[in-house]
């Protein structure tokens, strides 16, 4: 937090932030009064933070708010949030806001919904308000819910499209290349047994190769995701990587989201915000059932890449799932195991049911929007899968 008065001094802006964080009770130790910009900032904080109890400060852990159930109060708290503090913040503050003080219900009215900062989050939280919302309300709701898809597609489609694109090609593999598609690095590989040491040179016996993918469908793709409501930025992600995914022609993606219902939304992939408000977050969780549903759907199990995006919960038949999984990597389905598709790092798991998929050559891990792109390369091509250091 930072204010265009901030001290030149270094102590004393030390003393400063302290203020800002611990909340001005009389034991913070600080001694440092605010004022102007500064005593707006600390009045955001108090109202969502409070003073504490028992003289514990802002930093403590007993909170009181004074923001209240008041729509017009928390509209101008809103407003004054973006004023004194960067996005990033006015976000966790909101998170925190709805989290804490169950302001959810105020989402549902429209002049609410355009004071907010719209992100990941704050669409999670619309999209389980959805079946609430009055009709009033949902064209606002549907456009904060666009503008976010929209900047998340503008920054992962184009690289999304051109790793797998490249990943279509090398898979691709053929025996009598073309000069141009020779892959020179295996090529190489093979042929060091022909080294000519008089010569300095090796004479490739073998090229190595790959075709160019045309137009045709040379991948399937199935995502299958869990709606429960601790997967909601998960959810979000996977809508938007699905619709970029759906528009490839070389890729026929299927979209399915899941609770203890399976529901197939591959129709409505041309829009992702029809797929996010077709999702239900929240319930219960059968991923055996999901599992059979996107089984019955796989028609050429050697060309196919399965996703599975969930923490593991399962609700349904343990040993079914497994079987399942089993019987798809047998028939020659590639099959990754995602515990969350956010920028969040890894969620609360199921870390028997994790143990047992990996051990079925099905590793899960969670997975950033940023490598998913680098994931699905990988499965494409049949490589091992760039498992994340931090799992």
């Amino acid at each position: 937090m930072t204010t265009a008065t901030e001290s030149a001094d270094p102590a004393q802006e030390r003393l400063r932030r302290w203020r800002l964080v611990l909340g001005g009770d009389a034991a913070d130790g600080t001694g440092c009064a605010l004022s102007g910009q500064d005593a707006a900032m600390d009045g955001a904080l108090t109202a969502l933070y409070g003073r504490g109890d028992g003289g514990k400060g802002r930093a403590g852990r007993e909170r009181s708010a004074g923001l209240g159930a008041s729509a017009p109060s928390v509209a101008r708290w809103l407003g004054d949030i973006r004023t004194y503090f960067p996005s990033s913040v006015v976000q966790v503050m909101q998170r925190d806001a709805i989290d804490r003080l169950g302001l959810s219900a105020l989402l549902l009215e429209p002049e609410m919904l355009e004071a907010v900062e719209a992100d990941v989050h704050l669409v999670g939280t619309l999209l389980s308000l959805n079946k609430a919302m009055p009709e009033t309300t949902k064209e606002t709701a549907r456009a904060v819910v666009r503008k976010v898809v929209e900047d998340l597609e503008k920054r992962l489609a184009s690289r999304t499209r051109a790793t797998l694109t490249g990943a279509l090609d090398r898979s691709a593999r053929i025996s009598r290349p073309r000069h141009h598609d020779i892959d020179w690095n295996r090529t190489i590989a093979a042929n060091l047994k022909h080294y000519l040491p008089e010569y300095r040179t090796i004479v490739p016996e073998r090229l190595v190769g790959y075709g160019r993918a045309s137009q045709s469908v040379k991948k399937e793709v199935v995502l299958c995701i869990d709606q429960s409501g601790s997967m909601a930025a998960s959810v979000v992600y996977a809508s938007v990587f699905g619709a970029v995914l759906a528009s490839m022609r070389s890729i026929d993606t299927r979209l399915v989201v899941f609770d203890t219902a399976v529901v197939d939304l591959t129709d409505q992939l041309d829009d992702p915000v029809d797929v996010l408000f077709g999702t239900q977050l929240g319930g219960g969780t059968d991923i055996n059932r999901a599992l059979a549903y996107c089984q019955s759907q796989i028609t050429r199990p050697a060309e196919t890449v399965v996703v599975l995006i969930s923490d593991l919960y399962e609700g349904g038949i343990r040993d079914e799932m497994l079987k399942r999984v089993a019987a798809m990597k047998a028939s020659g389905v590639q099959f990754v195991t995602l515990l969350a598709l956010s920028d969040e790092g890894a969620p609360a798991y199921d870390r028997e049911h994790a143990a047992a998929l990996a051990a079925l050559g099905a590793p899960a891990f969670a997975c950033t929007p940023d490598l998913f792109p680098d994931i699905m390369a990988a499965a494409i091509e049949k490589r091992p899968l760039p498992i994340p250091d931090t799992q």
